[in-house]
C-alpha cells in the first residue's frame, strides 16, 4: 500500500521538523539541516515496500541530510540506496568522492558508512532502498561505485532510469504492490552491470544475468520500434548472442521476441490514437510511425488485440465505456502472450 505524507499543509514552523523526523523513520536514522529557514519548506514523501525493496519519492526545500557515525551506531540495517534525481540539484558525498547530480542522474550510496546529500533549493528524488546482500560485491568493490554520477540517458543508467520512473508512476497509482518483478529488475540490472565492470560475473546467479540481458534487449528494441526492418536476427547480432538463445530468453518470460515487439508497437499506436496531438495524422501514418507499414495488417492485429478497429477506437476515444472495453481487450492480449 502506498503511503503519502505531505508537509506543505502544516504550519510553516513545523514543516521541516516533521519532514526530518519522517525521513529518519522511513529510511535510516539521519541528521537533517535546513539551509533557508525563512520560506516554507513544504515537502512530500510517497513510499511503498515491494518485496525486499523499498521505493520512495521524496521532495523538499534547501537542506542537507547526513548519515553520521552517531546515526550509524543507532541503527545499521545494512542497506543500499539508489537515487534518481528528478528535480533540482544535489551533491552526494561518500567515500571521499562528490557526485553532482542534476535531473536524470543516478547514484548509489551505502547506509553503513557516512554520507551527505546537499540540496541547494527545492528538489525531488526517487529512491530505491534494498539489502546490500542483493549485490554480489565485497565491501572494497562496492566502495568503487558509491557517490559516482551515472547518467540516466546512457549506459547502466539509461537502462535503470526508465524502470525507476515506471516504478514511481505505479507507486503513485497504488499499483506497485503487484509488480515485484519490476523492483527485482532494477537490482538485477545493477548487479549484472556492476559485476561485469569489475570482472566478477561468476558471483552473480545465472538468472540475474538472464534478467539483465532481457532488460537490455527490451530497451534496445523500444528504441528501434519505428524500424520496420527490426528482426530477431538483428537483435541477436547486436547483443552477440544467437537467435536461438534470444528466443529462449523470451520464452522464459512467457512470450516470443516477435510477440513482444508487436505488443509494444500496438501499445504505442493505441496511445497515439488517443493523443490529441496526432488527431490529424492518418491511422496508416501512425502505424508506420511505429514500424507497421502494412495498414491492413495493422488493423487486423489491432482488432484482435483490443476488440475494435483502429478507426472505431479513435472515433469513440472519448467514451469511457468503449475505452474500458478496449483496455480489457488489451489485458486479454497481454495475458495471452
Amino acid at each position: 500500500m502506498t503511503v503519502i505524507a505531505s508537509f506543505a499543509e502544516l504550519p510553516v514552523k513545523e514543516q521541516f521538523d516533521s519532514w526530518s523526523h519522517t525521513i529518519s523513520q522511513t529510511y535510516v536514522s539521519l541528521v537533517a539541516t535546513r539551509y533557508a529557514g525563512k520560506v516554507p519548506f513544504g515537502g512530500e514523501l510517497v513510499s511503498q515496500t515491494i518485496g525486499s525493496a523499498h521505493i520512495s519519492e521524496v521532495s523538499g526545500g534547501a537542506c542537507a541530510v547526513a548519515r553520521t557515525a552517531q546515526t550509524i551506531r543507532e541503527c545499521d540495517p545494512g542497506v543500499l540506496k539508489l537515487g534518481l534525481q528528478l528535480h533540482g540539484y544535489c551533491v552526494l558525498t561518500q567515500d571521499g568522492r562528490e557526485a553532482a547530480l542534476t535531473p536524470g542522474d543516478l547514484a548509489i550510496y551505502d547506509t553503513r558508512r557516512q554520507y551527505q546529500l546537499s540540496f541547494d533549493g527545492t528538489f525531488k528524488c526517487l529512491v530505491v532502498m534494498f539489502p546490500r546482500e542483493l549485490l554480489p560485491l565485497r565491501g572494497h568493490e562496492l566502495g568503487q561505485f558509491t557517490a559516482r554520477r551515472m547518467s540516466g540517458r546512457q549506459g547502466i543508467g539509461g537502462l535503470v532510469a526508465p524502470l525507476l520512473l515506471n516504478m514511481g508512476r505505479q507507486m503513485r497509482m497504488d499499483e506497485l504492490s503487484a509488480n515485484v518483478e519490476l523492483s527485482s529488475a532494477v537490482v538485477n540490472m545493477l548487479a549484472a552491470a556492476i559485476s561485469e565492470q569489475l570482472g566478477c560475473e561468476s558471483r552473480v546467479p545465472p538468472e540475474t544475468h538472464r534478467a539483465a540481458m532481457i532488460l537490455r534487449i527490451k530497451a534496445f528494441v523500444d528504441a528501434r520500434l519505428e524500424d520496420p526492418e527490426l528482426s530477431s536476427a538483428g537483435i541477436a547480432h547486436a547483443h552477440n548472442i544467437s537467435p536461438r538463445y534470444l528466443q529462449k530468453l523470451f520464452e522464459s518470460a512467457g512470450t516470443t521476441v516477435t510477440d513482444w515487439i508487436r505488443q509494444r508497437r500496438l501499445e504505442h499506436c493505441q496511445n497515439d490514437l488517443l493523443d490529441p496531438r496526432f488527431a490529424d495524422m492518418s491511422i496508416g501514418a501512425i502505424a508506420a510511425r511505429w514500424g507497421m507499414i502494412d495498414s491492413s495488417y495493422f488493423s487486423r492485429l489491432f482488432k484482435t488485440a483490443y476488440g475494435t478497429t483502429p478507426r472505431e477506437f479513435r472515433a469513440h476515444a472519448g467514451e469511457p465505456a468503449r475505452i474500458g472495453k478496449a483496455c480489457a481487450g488489451s489485458d486479454r492480449a497481454h495475458r495471452s502472450d
